[in-house]
């Protein structure tokens, strides 16, 4: 068994006493949970906030603090609030029916737990939809010894997708019709467009393809038509940062957003990125960078002119825009450019889908160079397709998975496979290319000034928290899903149909994400971190949240050191709780 690492035994020295200058420390911190009207700039809807408003409560701690959260409820619905990616006992971690039975309206729930590590984070209901609704804040965490860069100013810069339509509208909507919010339905302009790039045949072949498959390559937001935000405000509203001209500024980067991924870039500026779910990294120069639901980033830019800079967030999609400001003064506003170009789907966006099918595969070839069968699919009926339907239990490489057979898989510690055989159709690996999405897929991403777009890639742990070793065995999950009936489940079930994951205090445990829709998912693990595997061994980057794209099989590892019952669920709010989501249980370990 490993060592247990230091932040537990701070939780269980915590439980035991507190030293007169720990008790110093304690800090006490009062939130309400509130009914409130939001004011996203083109619309006006009620929904719900913490401390009556609809800026984001940012909490500020200090590592090594015991603290003292007494949150009321002033709701008429039960309402609780999950410390996304905080380390902490799991009864303190606010998942009802998993680690609390929730905080009942009229009552004032107290959560207590020591802060054993630093970075930026967040929290948000786990209730319902309340999340979506507005019920999030951000926390800001100082380390001991301060921070590793220092900078002049620092910002939280928190991204949020607020819609006209309250939460549970829009999953009734979703599950009368997965395409309720598609704004971005191709219409006769397109073909003719298409017909002109490809000619008209392929157009209309690429037409009636799609519509066999009852899908559509403009799919990529489930849920459009809502408003961004930054920190609560929208681009006529223009949050703003001020600095002075030559001055080092942090912004905190947090995407508390339901559904939409964000594209962020600030025109005229390097981003350098130091931190990544909390924890440092290797300090990286990047030019824009994508923020999934539930990340976060801090990047330090340093603005050298006496002008305003926009902090422009596009939506991945393309379908919707906020702009931001930093400013040498109040009152100034930076410009809004001109949204870029909506991307779509490919059929390489598609091949984890293909497993089951036994369809005539096609070589789509990448700019790369590379090949990658991928399935052209006539006569699939989405509504009716049945994904994987493989077992929860532990499950090693090389073993038969529904038929889907490993053994003339090559894989290497770093993800990247070789020939992974789906009846015959080869699956495109998220090891094998730059950004983790399938060669090919039209959602890989670019700059905008044709400079450096961050990739996972480019991640290295600062300060590896765990030595590098093996992993006691490897658990397969297959992220499935049904669109025309908007059910999203792992490996072919939903939450009320599966089994507890079970794991083993002690063990390190290999995740293997193979992701068979055509959606992204981010996938979230409550309690302990998540190594993500891009080959470099103990500088592996240390996230509590991580990307899985369409087409793509990606790996990270877990090494078990908390005790209790946790979530691990997609953080997209509808796919969660249309059944992308698991209870895990660690057996063992301390009291």
């Amino acid at each position: 068994m490993p060592p247990i690492a230091p932040w537990r035994t701070a939780i269980a020295g915590a439980a035991l006493a507190l030293s007169a200058a720990a008790a110093a420390q304690a800090g006490t911190y009062d939130i309400s949970v509130d009914k409130i009207r939001i004011n996203a700039g083109d619309f006006r809807k009620s929904g719900v906030g913490y401390n009556n408003s609809q800026t984001p409560t940012i909490l500020r701690l200090k590592e090594g603090e015991e603290v003292t959260f007494n949150v009321t409820n002033n709701l008429r619905e039960n309402t609780s609030i999950h410390w996304h990616g905080l380390i902490l006992p799991f009864d303190q971690d606010g998942v009802p029916k998993i680690s609390f039975n929730g905080i009942k309206p009229g009552q004032t729930f107290t959560y207590k737990f020591p802060i054993v590590q630093a970075g930026t984070y967040w929290f948000h209901s786990h209730s319902g939809f309340q999340e979506p609704d507005g019920a999030y804040g951000a926390i800001v965490i100082e380390p001991k010894r301060g921070e590793t860069v220092q900078t002049d100013r620092d910002y939280v810069v928190q991204l949020t997708d607020t819609h006209p339509h309250r939460g549970k509208r829009i999953m009734r909507n979703l599950k009368m019709s997965a395409d309720y919010y598609n704004r971005s339905q191709r219409t006769l302009l397109d073909l003719i467009q298409d017909s002109g790039s490809m000619g008209l045949k392929a157009a209309l072949e690429d037409r009636k393809m799609w519509g066999r498959m009852r899908m559509m390559p403009t799919d990529i937001e489930d849920v459009q038509g809502f408003a961004p935000m930054i920190n609560g405000q929208s681009t006529a509203q223009n949050w703003t940062g001020l600095f002075k001209p030559g001055e080092k500024v942090r912004l905190r980067l947090i995407n508390s957003s339901a559904m939409a991924y964000f594209d962020v870039r600030i025109p005229g500026l390097k981003m350098t990125v130091v931190q990544a779910d909390g924890n440092d990294v290797k300090p990286v120069a990047v030019d824009e960078l994508r923020i999934a639901v539930a990340e976060t980033y801090d990047v330090i830019v340093q603005p050298r002119e006496n002008r305003p800079y926009s902090i422009v967030a596009e939506s991945m999609g393309r379908t919707a825009m906020v702009r931001g400001t930093l400013a040498p003064r109040e009152g100034l506003a930076g410009p809004v450019p001109e949204m870029r170009p909506k991307p779509r789907l490919t059929m390489a966006d598609m091949a984890g889908m293909m497993g089951d099918m036994g369809m005539e595969g096609h070589v789509m070839r990448s700019d790369t160079g590379m090949s990658d069968s991928v399935m052209m699919m006539p006569g699939m009926d989405h509504s009716q397709h049945q994904m994987s339907v493989a077992s929860d239990s532990p499950s090693m490489a090389g073993m038969d998975h529904s038929q889907h057979k490993m053994s003339g898989a090559k894989t290497s510690k770093s993800g990247a496979m070789a020939g992974m055989n789906h009846n015959g159709h080869q699956m495109v690996m998220a090891g094998e290319q730059e950004g983790f999405y399938a060669a090919g897929s039209g959602l890989t991403p670019s700059a905008a000034n044709g400079g450096k777009f961050l990739s996972y890639n480019d991640l290295s742990a600062r300060r590896p928290l765990y030595r590098d070793r093996p992993a006691t065995r490897e658990i397969e999950l297959r992220l499935t899903g049904n669109m025309e009936r908007y059910i999203w489940s792992i490996n072919g079930k939903k939450l009320s149909e599966a089994e507890p994951l079970r794991l083993k205090y002690g063990e390190r445990v290999r995740f293997k994400f193979v992701n068979e829709t055509m959606m992204a998912h981010p996938m979230h693990l409550h309690g302990m971190w998540t190594i993500l595997d891009t080959g470099k061994g103990r500088r592996d980057p240390i996230k509590h949240t991580v990307s899985i794209a369409p087409g793509t099989t990606v790996y990270t590892e877990t090494e078990v050191d908390a005790t209790g019952q946790w979530a691990f669920h997609c953080h997209l709010s509808y796919h969660a709780d249309a059944g992308m989501f698991r209870k895990v249980i660690v057996e063992g370990g301390p009291a």
